[in-house]
């Protein structure tokens, strides 16, 4: 699963924590912001939200994140980096992973080197724009 799926999965277990509410609403604020408030992602994440359990959903929404080429968006990185640090501070919801660094490398490339964490090591993501 991508990082950002990843994300939006894990903050929907938990929710019912404020933290972790206000976080995951800046996430997708800015991306209906980007996107579209009726863009394939944001209707892909608004339907894992009313059956989060559903791993149907929870592919729509890799497949929208892939679609979307929002991999190459670093400030996207950073509101994820944010909800997965606001994620670490709650009891029971701990996944301790964090995205060290975002390198644009090239023109329409992004690579992000070396995600860590508790749910192991998940290597480099690399997406290029076509």
């Amino acid at each position: 699963m991508d990082i950002i799926t990843t994300a939006i999965v894990t903050a929907l277990a938990g929710l019912s924590n404020d933290t972790i509410k206000d976080s995951y609403n800046a996430l997708k604020s800015a991306l209906k912001e980007k996107f579209g408030s009726s863009s394939e992602l944001v209707e892909a994440i608004e339907k894992l939200e009313e059956k989060s359990d559903s791993e149907e959903r929870k592919a729509t929404l890799q497949e929208a994140v892939k679609t979307s080429k929002i991999n190459n968006e670093p400030d996207v990185f950073q509101l994820v980096q944010e909800l997965f640090d606001k994620i670490n501070t709650v009891p029971g919801q701990q996944r301790n992973i964090s995205i060290p660094e975002v390198k644009a490398t090239g023109e329409g490339s992004t690579a992000i080197e070396n995600i860590e964490g508790q749910l192991g090591s998940i290597g480099g993501i690399h997406e290029k724009k076509k």
